[in-house]
């Protein structure tokens, strides 16, 4: 899993840097991600890590080139982690046949149907692999200091890989923050068409694992840091392929309050870039608070 060098671009006195390797969680694809490293990280001073997830489509470039995240990481001293949206060149039948599965929409878990278990298991890729490669390579990167956050099928990738960590134990994320995501898949069309490609027991199979407003539900009394911002604007929160009142409901009905889990509707935002860029820095300062505490 040796790391090869793509490119390399100097950025608010960091380095974005690209990255390609065999992924062995991606059934021995080449992987590629970006990651940008403030200017002071040093082997005396590792920093700590958020992995930015990114929505449909996308690749490890959306969020590094238009989150508007690179600036306020270099002045907070945190490195942003990049990945890929899925597996690319894996040739399944079907992988490309629609922008909202397959190729490009990986859905950030592990498949379970065999015609996708093998390659599509991009929970694993993130959570375990991308860490082990970046420890292994020798990065200054504190690991015990992880935050995630993401875009639409990101989002949804975000918080449900956030509260899986707290319900598991391992808290391997201190919060959690996301731009219109996918808040409640198991009762949107682009979760039940994933889930149902994807996952041996379809949706069924997906309510325990990979809907947050199912997971929430489950948490208790367990401290948590979530912050997620959606656009009144957004056709796809208007299409009812979002629904961030479902997740703030089941969150509020589990006793968490505007402390812990905070929901923003932003008035005449769309689901774009150009919306998450004018909250990319606050997204950032965010996780400051806990990455940095």
């Amino acid at each position: 899993m040796s790391l090869e060098k793509v490119s390399t671009n100097k950025a608010f006195d960091g380095q974005l840097v690209k990255y390609k390797f065999k992924s062995a969680a991606l059934g021995g694809l080449d992987a590629n991600f970006n990651l940008f490293l403030p200017g002071n990280a040093a082997e005396g001073n590792k920093v700590p890590l958020l992995t930015y997830l990114a929505g449909l489509t996308c690749t490890e470039d959306n969020g590094a080139q238009k989150g508007h995240f690179l600036g306020p990481a270099s002045k907070e001293g945190i490195a942003i982690l990049f990945p890929d949206t899925s597996p690319r060149g894996a040739g399944v039948e079907g992988e490309t046949e629609s922008w909202d599965f397959g190729v490009g929409a990986g859905f950030y878990l592990n498949a379970t149907h065999p015609k996708w278990a093998k390659h599509y298991n991009m929970l694993t890729h993130v959570t375990l692999e991308l860490p082990q490669v970046l420890e292994a390579a020798g990065l200054p990167i504190d690991f015990k200091r992880q935050s995630i956050f993401g875009h639409s099928m990101g989002g949804h990738g975000a918080l449900t890989l956030y509260l899986s960590s707290v319900l598991g134990g391992t808290k391997q994320y201190r919060s959690v923050s996301a731009f219109a995501p996918i808040s409640n898949p198991v009762n949107a069309p682009w979760g039940q068409k994933a889930f149902s490609g994807y996952l041996q027991g379809g949706v069924e199979e997906a309510k325990d694992r990979y809907d947050a407003t199912e997971l929430v539900k489950k948490l208790g009394k367990e401290p948590v840091h979530i912050l997620v911002d959606y656009g009144t604007a957004d056709n796809f929160y208007k299409n009812g392929q979002l629904l961030p009142e479902n997740f703030l409901k089941a969150a509020r009905d589990t006793g968490y309050d505007e402390v812990q889990v905070r929901v923003r509707a932003q008035e005449g935002y769309d689901h774009s870039y150009y919306f998450i860029s004018t909250f990319g820095e606050d997204h950032v300062h965010f996780h400051a608070n806990f990455l940095k505490a």
